[in-house]
């Protein structure tokens, strides 16, 4: 018993020291993100199959952009909420819209929009990562 109790509690030791090394960008991919893009961002999701246009290979956005990475242009499709809809459908959920309610509803209205923000540059700045 002893020992089921030590393996437990080190269990949980060791659960709690990944937790922290973790980004809050990478949290928020893991959850948000990684259903349809894979845990590693390449398009590899278990939803991928499921929608109409794949995902994106999130990992070649700075080779396919010359080399360098489009910070602000992954923030707006993150974001979407200032995406013209003339420019057609997307299949991508509009985090913006889906993060703010909660944040608001934690933070009050204009500390939520803060807090969203954050999130959608906490994600932008994990894709930037998995840049390869």
């Amino acid at each position: 018993m002893k020992f089921l109790i030590a393996a437990a509690l080190a269990s949980l030791a060791l659960n709690a020291s990944m937790a922290q090394e973790m980004s809050y960008g990478q949290a928020e991919y893991l959850n948000s993100c990684a259903v349809c893009h894979g845990v590693d961002g390449k398009g590899d999701g278990p939803l991928g199959d499921e929608l109409v246009k794949r995902p994106a290979d999130l990992t070649r956005l700075s080779k396919n952009n010359g080399g360098e990475f489009p910070y602000w242009r992954v923030f707006a499709m993150i974001d979407g909420r200032t995406m013209v809809p003339e420019h057609g459908e997307r299949d991508m959920p509009v985090w913006g819209r889906q993060f703010l309610p909660d944040d608001v509803k934690k933070y009050g209205p204009n500390a939520g929009e803060i807090v969203t923000t954050e999130r959608i540059h906490n994600l932008a700045g994990y894709v930037q990562a998995l840049q390869r």
